[in-house]
């Protein structure tokens, strides 16, 4: 089968499309035709270990210990274990999946949900990593709840866009920080209000919120804590290195008794979120934004764009369409 490998870490230039041995199930798992992937900042700090830390989670300190790239996917099953119990062959499925950046994978059925009925395969590709993120970062970390004033910062991103609808769909008053290009982009997905950071900073209008979710754009905790009521809560969700190793060590000692709370959220793969966010698409709450689709062959030039980090909503990666060149 066709993959998309890298055995060093460095630019989208080190990734090789090649043959690799199509893998067999375990009792336990399912085989996946993939028709579908999408791309997100995970893959790129595994590609690049521009995060230093990524080579001591399990990627390999002087080279990747997995040398398949890839988290999301939407496919169809082939074949599965014998201890499989929830899923059978022909079953559309979509998950939170290493190595997905290839033509089949295999993974455990905790990994994987049903595909939102009346949703392509490359929508459904773009939900696991990001919406879960947003999912877990605002309900879990965040504890929203209706009525309360959210914004989210870095809203026109993959993670970002999901961040939006997600809040709306728990009744939330829902505040969008993007670029000029992307403030209908925040209204159309639900967005109550709309800044454009390029003329305002929101940490410096006086306005506080209940909820600050930060999915991208640079502030110092410090401003991010000035913009939260009195018991508000900040979540970070990604950004630059340096708001990483921020919020990691400074948030808790920044973080009040009672009061304000700053925190952060990283996806953890989990199989009941799945299904809520399936849900939340079949209701019609949310649904994907995607940017650009690129064949599987092209996947180091969907690494390229999103590195460049100007993505609006999600980069997709049409495994099917590979298939039929």
């Amino acid at each position: 089968m066709k993959a998309v490998v890298y055995e060093k870490y460095g630019s989208p230039d080190v990734t090789q499309f090649k043959d690799i041995e199509k893998p067999t199930p375990k009792d336990d798992e399912v085989l996946i035709k993939i028709h579908a992937a999408s791309v997100n900042a995970y893959d790129w700090h595994f590609l690049t270990a521009d995060i230093f830390l990524i080579r001591f989670m399990g990627g390999g300190l002087l080279k990747p210990k997995n040398t398949r790239l890839g988290a999301d996917m939407a496919g169809r099953i082939e074949t599965v274990g014998k201890n499989i119990r929830q899923f059978q062959p022909g079953d559309e499925v979509f998950g939170m999946v290493k190595g997905s950046f290839a033509e089949y994978t295999c993974a455990p059925e905790s990994a994987l949900a049903l595909k939102p009925v009346q949703t392509s395969f490359n929508e459904a590709a773009a939900i696991p990593m990001a919406a879960i993120t947003a999912l877990q970062g605002l309900r879990d970390e965040g504890q929203i709840r209706a009525g309360q004033k959210v914004l989210i910062n870095g809203a026109s991103g993959g993670v970002g866009t999901f961040a939006v609808q997600i809040a709306k769909s728990f009744g939330a008053e829902v505040t969008a920080v993007c670029s000029t290009r992307n403030l209908e982009q925040a209204r159309s997905i639900g967005a109550d209000h709309v800044i454009d950071y390029t003329k305002e900073d929101f940490t410096k209008s006086g306005q506080q919120y209940d909820l600050v979710f930060a999915a991208n754009g640079y502030h110092s905790l410090s401003a991010y804590k000035r913009a939260l009521t009195p018991k508000g809560i900040y979540i970070m969700a990604g950004g630059s290195m340096v708001q990483i190793f921020q919020s990691m060590l400074m948030g808790s000692m920044m973080s009040e008794t009672n009061g304000r709370r700053m925190s952060g959220v990283s996806a953890k793969r989990n199989q009941n979120d799945l299904v809520f966010i399936k849900e939340l698409f079949e209701s019609g709450k949310v649904k994907s934004v995607i940017d650009r689709q690129y064949p599987l062959s092209e996947t180091a030039e969907a690494l390229r764009y999103l590195g460049a980090g100007h993505a609006r909503g999600k980069v997709v990666i049409s495994v099917e369409s590979n298939n039929k060149t």
